[in-house]
């Protein structure tokens, strides 16, 4: 059994601090980049790419709920990233419904827009599992360096 403060503990490698850090980045910046594609592929979607009037539909402002979590998602704020992975399943399943039930560019969209909602999901569930991961870790250490120094300080 290898000591946790070893070198060559798995516990101790250098990279793990930097490799969590990568993930939780990476999670980030592709949740705001779905987010953000959500919200580009609507507009275009609904007021030129294949509205579902001529001229443009009022249905562009079905993405006006996707710019509310924006800021939070910047500011990396956990409680964001946690309900937004539930209002991403009405963007999904609009876009399941549209791709099923229309045809030409409208259903490829509609497929680009369950891709999205997809990645969207899978990385606010990933940040938040990481981030709460990392966050038990250093609790856990936190106690055993308490723990250690009430145990050196008694006589």
């Amino acid at each position: 059994m290898t000591d946790p403060s070893s070198p060559l503990s798995p516990a101790a490698t250098p990279g793990d601090a930097a490799d969590r850090w990568l993930g939780v980045r990476g999670t980030r910046w592709l949740a705001v980049a779905s987010l953000l594609g959500l919200i580009a592929l609507g507009l275009a979607w609904e007021l030129w790419l294949a509205p579902l009037r001529e001229g443009g539909s009022w249905w562009a402002i079905k993405v006006l709920p996707l710019t509310v979590p924006l800021a939070g998602l910047l500011k990396n704020r956990m409680y964001t990233y946690r309900w937004v992975s539930l209002l991403v399943w009405l963007y999904f399943t609009e876009g399941a419904v549209r791709a099923t039930s229309e045809s030409g560019i409208s259903m490829w969209l509609a497929v680009v827009e369950v891709l999205l909602c997809i990645a969207l999901f899978v990385a606010c569930a990933l940040h938040v599992r990481m981030r709460l991961r990392a966050a038990g870790k250093e609790a856990v250490a936190a106690d055993v360096a308490s723990a250690t120094a009430a145990a050196a300080s008694r006589p």
